[in-house]
């Protein structure tokens, strides 16, 4: 698929790490030869005395400052480091064991290191897999089966319209987007009545989306341009464009929608404090036509559904003027149309 996007990921000079990097193989010199602990190693269970010897000859915070800095010279844009592996690292034991397993060839972080500067394509790979972790983007399609199944329906429903226009903002990588794009086709639209954008605030993700690309999964992507390309083979990709909007911050894209997808997030790690999630649900109700419907259902772990229960969330949609749907799963809310009706 033809993409307005440049690559965001690039190649740093090894020479810009060489002094941090030869410190840390003297670090990891000395570590290995003197913990009596069991080093690292693909599989195993990080014990406290692990963590606690990993943490004595290898600092993590050391090592985290030079993979951010390594990451910030490989990428165009700021990098959003709470994604990554080394955000909230108890220790490098704990790191490693939630690097991908082609990282996991030995527990020196100065080896690691090397290998990504020397090779483009691992290091193209460890960028995606740090920024793109499966743990954010789930199994990509049929995540929300339920929901989809409404949407669907929805489509048929307003096949009368002569143009429908769609968001779906905290997109990721864009299997969702292209689900809306399916239900559509399903209902009978045509490419020329539908408008879909995507919104994402990491633009690796925008890249990622608008490509179809992801080289850290590649069976995903196989079966991801498998599925999508009897769309493309239908135009429909010039009516998807994806944009790297941050929905905490003013200045969004002018327009508004019919449908507005925002799964995922609400209440979950990326956005959870009261005062933000308010915000946004305020914000992309406000983008509603009449009649128009914001659709948010999520599968958070580790907690954070309790966080922002579904009846919480029902109340700040409530707040923002939405009558509370049923939509499948999740939470929906329905802007009212002119006059009251709905």
């Amino acid at each position: 698929m033809p993409s307005a996007h440049l690559n965001p990921v690039r190649l740093p000079q090894p020479s810009l790490f060489r002094r941090d990097h030869e410190r840390l193989q003297l670090l990891f010199t000395i570590y290995a030869a003197t913990s009596p602990a069991p080093l690292p190693s693909a599989g195993l269970c990080i014990s406290p005395e692990i963590r606690y010897q990993s943490e004595r000859y290898l600092p993590i915070e050391q090592i985290r400052r030079l993979f951010y800095r390594y990451y910030r010279a490989s990428l165009h844009h700021p990098p959003f480091v709470a994604s990554t592996p080394f955000h909230e690292a108890l220790s490098w034991a704990d790191c490693f064991s939630q690097l991908p397993y082609w990282c996991q060839q030995t527990a020196d972080p100065a080896h690691l290191l090397e290998r990504l500067l020397k090779d483009a394509e691992l290091h193209e790979r460890f960028i995606y897999a740090s920024f793109l972790p499966s743990r954010y983007n789930g199994p990509g399609f049929n995540r929300y089966p339920a929901q989809q199944s409404w949407v669907q329906g929805w489509f048929a429903a307003t096949r009368g319209h002569e143009v429908v226009r769609c968001l779906d903002a905290a997109c990721g990588s864009g299997e969702g987007s292209w689900e809306l794009i399916e239900a559509a086709e399903q209902a009978g639209w045509t490419p020329g009545q539908v408008q879909l954008e995507g919104w994402t605030l990491d633009p690796l993700e925008v890249y990622a989306a608008q490509n179809r690309y992801l080289p850290h999964l590649p069976q995903r992507q196989t079966a991801y341009v498998r599925r999508t390309d009897p769309l493309v083979g239908q135009g429909w990709q010039h009516r998807l464009q994806f944009r790297a909007v941050d929905l905490l911050c003013e200045g969004w894209p002018a327009g508004s929608y019919d449908l507005v997808l925002c799964n995922g997030l609400l209440g979950g790690p990326m956005l959870h404090e009261p005062a933000a999630v308010r915000r946004v649900v305020a914000g992309l109700a406000a983008r509603l036509q009449p009649g128009g419907w914001l659709l948010a259902a999520n599968r958070f772990h580790g907690g954070w559904g309790k966080q922002l229960t579904g009846e919480q969330l029902a109340d700040l949609f409530r707040q923002s003027g939405l009558e509370v749907k049923q939509a499948g799963e999740g939470v929906a809310g329905r802007r009212q149309v002119s006059g009251g009706s709905t």
